[in-house]
């Protein structure tokens, strides 16, 4: 009978130690193809620009490029392109220079062939920093953005 009850407890400890939560199985899978998490996965999900401007450049076309690619390949989806700046100037002139960067890089997905009602614009500013803080070149460089963000 003891053997009997040692047995029963061995294997009940060996069977939970095989069991799977779910975080460990998230841990390892590939995102949903189609989601946001697939767009940030396999997409730059940003372009950036110079220091008080918002012309897209060579390299940031070639990112709009790419995430027109993968709008093509998921045709139901649509995105937010938020335009931010970094700290420097007023609130109201960053307001408008984000706005300025999210309509340029809509505008270049628009060219490379996403339909423009499935994007929508918004300003940041220098509301949303992605560098808070931030008292480099290269700090402020990272808030000089438009973030494609796939809804």
């Amino acid at each position: 009978m003891r053997n009997k009850l040692l047995s029963a407890i061995a294997l009940g400890v060996l069977l939970a130690g095989c069991e799977c939560s779910p975080e460990s199985m998230e841990a390892g899978s590939a995102p949903v193809p189609g989601s946001a998490d697939d767009f940030k996965a396999n997409v730059k999900d940003r372009v950036f620009f110079a220091f008080n401007k918002h012309n897209i450049s060579a390299e940031s076309d070639r990112v709009l490029e790419a995430q027109a690619a993968w709008f093509k390949t998921y045709p139901n989806t649509s995105a937010t392109v938020e335009g931010h700046a970094d700290a420097r100037g007023t609130r109201e002139y960053n307001l408008a220079l984000g706005k300025r960067r999210a309509h340029a890089a809509m505008h270049g997905l628009g060219k490379h062939g996403v339909e423009k009602k499935r994007l929508r614009t918004i300003s940041y500013g220098k509301d949303k920093p992605f560098v808070a803080d931030a008292q480099t070149e290269d700090a402020h460089a990272q808030n000089r953005v438009a973030v494609t963000v796939v809804n």
